[in-house]
């Protein structure tokens, strides 16, 4: 009977070891409270949420689909958040601290599920953004999901700061200094939040569009919020604000339909005149029947003027596209059946030269 007081003395002992201040026999029940409800929450996933999956399936809708995919992480974490508050409360600590996690745990799952609906429901965000036109879709239908996601992080960071008691407005306004630096932060924030809103309202730029605008030159990746991702030609990724599109003059390439050849041809002045004006002629038809150069834009080809070492004509016209790859073929074609002519009618070009004239020998005495 004695071995067993003994024996029970020690278990005592033993449980009302203090770990941090806290009894083990606690700390004990509270990791036992919290794998429970673990257990429970992988119970409920492949009960109920499997049941449910089922019955989804069945349907001719997608929605239920995306509200199940959505909403199943946030629901069965609530059993996670039950767990761990239950866990503190068994520990010691306060009711009304459990409750205030609790209750944390409760927004960050709500505002979570709401953050996977808009992920869910993108398709249908860029099928409602066509109405603003089929063109700007991607954009417009881009700028919804980011500004939905954005207000969803901002209204969940807002509320659970409230359910600590923590006054936002009052926060930022006792930050003094650092009040006026946010204040100067939102001000940019929201002259490139319009500046974005105004690209989007004036069609100006659209993704995959070549674009010029101050020293950027670049294909458009990605219209933001707050920024426009320009990929450059050398492969170098540039973030622009908003308001640089806005507030500077936007060159862009891809809403032209043509692009112009310009150029000199200078030929020998051994050229004749009845050689020039026969190639001068045949330039100008090869050029209306080219199928590469745009009959509605302006043809030029003129002998322009006596340059020093050659007789120059002047070749202005337009391809009939924007693209640099065909323009360059169509250009390559132009220049080669340009040769063609100049070798056909017995001329050749001129490459800066000079002549020396010497009119009387000097005379060499031995």
């Amino acid at each position: 009977m004695e071995a067993l007081l003994e024996l029970i003395r020690g278990i005592e002992k033993h449980i009302n070891y203090v770990v941090l201040g806290v009894p083990l026999y606690k700390l004990t029940l509270s990791v036992v409270i919290f794998l429970f409800f673990v257990f429970l929450r992988k119970l409920f996933v492949l009960i109920v949420i499997g049941f449910i999956r089922k019955l989804t399936q069945r349907t001719a809708t997608q929605i239920d689909d995306l509200l199940l995919e959505a909403l199943k992480r946030p629901v069965s974490y609530v059993f996670i958040a039950i767990g761990i508050s239950l866990s503190l409360y068994v520990v010691g600590v306060e009711e009304g601290v459990v409750l205030k996690v609790l209750k944390t745990f409760l927004i960050v799952g709500l505002f979570w599920a709401s953050y996977n609906l808009i992920i869910g429901f993108e398709p249908y965000i860029y099928r409602f953004a066509e109405k603003f036109g089929k063109e700007f879709a991607r954009e417009v239908g881009s700028f919804l999901v980011k500004l939905a996601k954005a207000f969803v992080i901002v209204v969940g960071a807002v509320a659970i700061l409230q359910e600590w008691g923590i006054n936002v407005s009052t926060l930022i306004a006792s930050l003094g200094i650092g009040g006026l630096a946010v204040a100067l932060a939102a001000k940019d924030t929201a002259a490139n939040l319009f500046g974005g809103l105004t690209i989007l309202a004036d069609k100006s730029l659209g993704i995959g569009d070549w674009v010029k605008v101050g020293g950027v030159e670049g294909i458009v990746e990605d219209i933001g919020m707050r920024t426009t991702k320009v990929r450059t030609f050398e492969k170098s990724l540039i973030t622009v604000p908003n308001q640089v599109f806005a507030t500077n003059p936007v060159e862009n390439f891809s809403r032209r339909g043509v692009r112009r050849i310009k150029m000199y041809l200078g030929l020998t002045y051994e050229t004749t005149s009845q050689q020039m004006r026969s190639i001068l002629e045949d330039i100008r038809r090869m050029l209306h029947e080219h199928p590469g150069i745009a009959k509605d834009q302006l043809i030029m080809v003129y002998f322009e003027r006596f340059n020093d070492s050659s007789l120059d004509i002047f070749v202005y016209c337009f391809t009939n596209t924007a693209n640099w790859a065909k323009y360059l073929e169509i250009r390559e074609d132009v220049n080669l059946k340009i040769m063609e002519i100049v070798e056909k009618n017995g001329s050749s070009f001129a490459f800066p030269s000079r002549s020396v004239y010497v009119e009387k020998m000097p005379e060499f005495k031995e």
